[in-house]
């Protein structure tokens, strides 16, 4: 996990800059690696019942992987800093306080924190990250696919438990990776492949209380919007992946020991009903200023570098791609109501 000489002189240059802007108006936070207050010991959370959120997967569950670097200009996720993410918001709800577990320091190394929200933006199913080109100059080539993250749990704790709730929501990376169609759809049979894998292992490790949350509608992102075809193609291969992913769950008898999420459809249902929602701007804009934000990611979006006061709740995106606190908020809501309906907790 090392950087090489010239990563590390360069993560060092990154942190003086940052830290550079920070004396000209950024404002760190020292709560970004960490979520909200978890429900005291002896209260019943709202949930009805406590559990031990542990979670795995990209940028749109990463709960502060890059926090130590990023909380310089007052980021730290892949949101509208400060603002928390959507595992953060359902782990509260069971009574628990969600941390990363690894994190970044300024040699680009990462390090375990003893925290369970695995996720780390950047991160694909299954394909290594030296070969991705996230944010290199930042944080270099580190972020371990979801099957390293399960990997990397199975290390360190052996086994899942009756007392936890694993959430996984991942293969949005894959499909904006997957290329052009129809050679792509190759690349996004094989991410749902391996995802629904990594869901049988779960549950082969004892975990009883699995979320699985399939592929958001990534064509509908400001990013997809943008695209030549105006996302129609990163549609067309969200839709083959969620596909993918509900076959191999069938043909391997998974689909009654998990909680399925569609956040594909939730999210086509709230950009059309966006106003009804709490938005003023749908998937037509960023809250993050791109003139003021470093590197124009959210994960260095913070409130000195929102386009208005309250744009972590008025806009549906963050930057081009990830959701805003609001956002979150309202995904962890119907997480949530589908958990309820599963019969855990309500």
């Amino acid at each position: 996990m090392k950087a090489s000489n010239h990563g590390m002189a360069r993560s060092l240059v990154f942190a003086a800059a940052v830290a550079l802007l920070t004396a000209c108006g950024g404002h760190g936070s020292d709560s970004v690696g960490g979520a909200g207050s978890g429900a005291g010991a002896g209260a019943t959370p709202a949930g009805g019942i406590h559990l031990q959120v542990v979670s795995f997967g990209d940028s749109l569950s990463d709960v502060g992987t890059y926090a130590p670097i990023a909380k310089l200009v007052g980021g730290g996720r892949f949101t509208t800093n400060p603002g928390q993410v959507w595992a953060q918001d359902v782990a509260q709800y069971y009574g628990d306080t969600l941390t990363a577990a690894y994190t970044i320091d300024a040699t680009q190394k990462l390090s375990p924190q003893g925290g369970f929200g695995y996720a780390e933006g950047g991160a694909t199913v299954a394909t290594p990250a030296d070969l991705n080109d996230f944010l290199v100059d930042v944080i270099g080539d580190i972020e371990m696919p979801v099957t390293q993250q399960v990997s990397s749990y199975l290390s360190q704790h052996g086994s899942f438990n009756a007392g936890q709730l694993v959430l996984v929501w991942a293969g949005s990376n894959d499909v904006l990776r997957a290329g052009a169609l129809p050679a792509g759809a190759a690349t996004v049979q094989t991410a749902a492949n391996a995802l629904a894998q990594t869901v049988r292992q779960i549950v082969a490790n004892g975990a009883t209380h699995v979320v699985l949350v399939n592929v958001p509608n990534v064509g509908l992102s400001p990013k997809g919007l943008a695209t030549p075809d105006g996302g129609a193609t990163l549609t067309q291969e969200s839709q083959l992946f969620n596909a993918d992913l509900t076959a191999a769950l069938q043909a391997g008898g998974l689909q009654n020991k998990v909680i399925q999420v569609d956040s594909y459809t939730w999210i086509n249902q709230v950009v059309a009903n966006y106003q009804a929602n709490g938005f003023l701007v749908a998937n037509t804009g960023q809250a993050c200023d791109a003139s003021k934000t470093p590197h124009d990611t959210s994960l260095l979006c913070s409130p000195s570098t929102y386009v208005a006061a309250n744009a972590d709740q008025t806009y549906m995106f963050a930057d081009d791609l990830h959701p805003t606190t609001h956002l979150h908020a309202l995904f962890a809501q119907f997480v949530e109501q589908q958990i309820a309906a599963a019969g855990l907790g309500r």
